[in-house]
């Protein structure tokens, strides 16, 4: 067995219960004869929206609102909600009503799940919860599904897209080893990028870890670059180390431990069973350990070796909502991304 399971006392790779929540199920994959249910409610959806309802404005020889750009930024699209061409404004709102409808559509086959029942509450999360567009395109969704008598109501993550995991990843972490530390490392990998930052927890302000912030982010977008999977265990070393320099210059007590977000399912003993067909590599290789191989990489922190601990990445969003879930029994968390991640969560009372 890897050196880092038999090292776990408390918190434990893929865990179900954790301190605030258990964790009813994650990372289904809903397929059907076109293929990943998930994938018509991810970013790539929604550009594929937006591009076909471009090419009908080319076809018909109608001016593209858009130019000749091939990527339009979120910035951009949100600029044209307010342009004073009613087609211009009309194609986004379009689009965001199209995309609306398979979200929708995606989110009520999960509620079908036996582990997705009775949810009262989904935050949405991923690099478009962020925008505009996306907050819109979430809110259309939430009321199509009150409309349907569903009981559930969508809203965007409140974190930063590209901070909300690493903020959760604290809550793998058992309370004791936070004694005498006030900061944490993590690591959010993605199909497309890798993120690594330095969780100030602030557990004066709040215990329950609802004042974490990140005050340390690199992004790497490995998408780009096609390293090897040797490669990019390396590179996510070297963010780890530079966010470990910079707690040290910020005058930080890091704590020994490291989270880690990443897709798929995460056995107890930190292997990926399926799930990591984005990542660069054979991430789901039985002799691969990513926890060990980054905690082999990695120097003593605070006089010890780093305990590192994974997760599935959508959980890890998930669990920096735990506060703003405390007035339901049930919740959940989608994530909108290269696909759809997905986690459900039941709170858990103190004795």
């Amino acid at each position: 067995m890897p050196d880092q399971a038999s090292a776990l006392t408390v918190a434990g790779h893929g865990a179900s219960e954790l301190t605030h929540v258990v964790l009813d199920a994650y990372n289904a994959e809903l397929r059907d004869k076109e293929g990943f249910i998930g994938d018509r409610a991810s970013k790539r959806a929604f550009r594929a929206i937006l591009e076909e309802w471009r090419d009908r404005l080319r076809k018909l020889g109608d001016e593209d609102p858009l130019g000749d750009d091939i990527e339009v930024s979120n910035r951009r699209l949100e600029k044209l909600l307010h342009d004073e061409r009613p087609e211009a404004a009309a194609l986004v709102h379009g689009v965001i009503e199209e995309f609306a409808q398979e979200l929708a559509g995606v989110t009520r086959r999960f509620l079908r799940l036996k582990g997705w029942k009775d949810t009262q509450r989904i935050a949405v999360g991923g690099g478009m919860s962020g925008s505009r567009v996306g907050k819109l395109a979430i809110g259309r969704a939430s009321l199509l599904l009150k409309a349907d008598g569903q009981g559930v109501e969508l809203v965007p993550i409140t974190h930063e897209p590209d901070e909300a995991a690493l903020i959760g990843a604290a809550h793998l972490a058992p309370s004791w080893i936070f004694a005498g530390h006030d900061s944490l490392l993590a690591v959010d990998i993605g199909g497309t990028n890798i993120r690594a930052g330095l969780v100030d927890l602030n557990l004066k302000k709040a215990p329950d870890l609802a004042a974490a912030r990140v005050v340390g982010l690199e992004i790497w977008r490995h998408r780009d670059e096609k390293p090897s999977r040797e490669a990019a265990v390396e590179r996510i070393a070297t963010m780890l180390r530079g966010m470990a320099s910079l707690a040290e210059s910020k005058r930080r007590a890091l704590a020994p431990f490291i989270g880690i977000g990443c897709p798929g399912i995460i056995e107890p003993d930190g292997s990926i069973d399926r799930g990591g067909q984005n990542l660069p590599g054979n991430w789901e290789d039985p002799d691969f350990h990513l926890p060990s191989a980054v905690a082999r990489a990695m120097p003593e922190i605070a006089g010890h070796p780093p305990v590192v601990v994974m997760h599935n990445d959508a959980v890890l969003q998930g669990l920096s909502e735990i506060h703003n879930m405390r007035d339901v029994e049930r919740w959940g968390v989608l994530t909108i991304g290269t696909g759809l991640g997905n986690a459900r969560f039941t709170n858990r009372h103190p004795d």
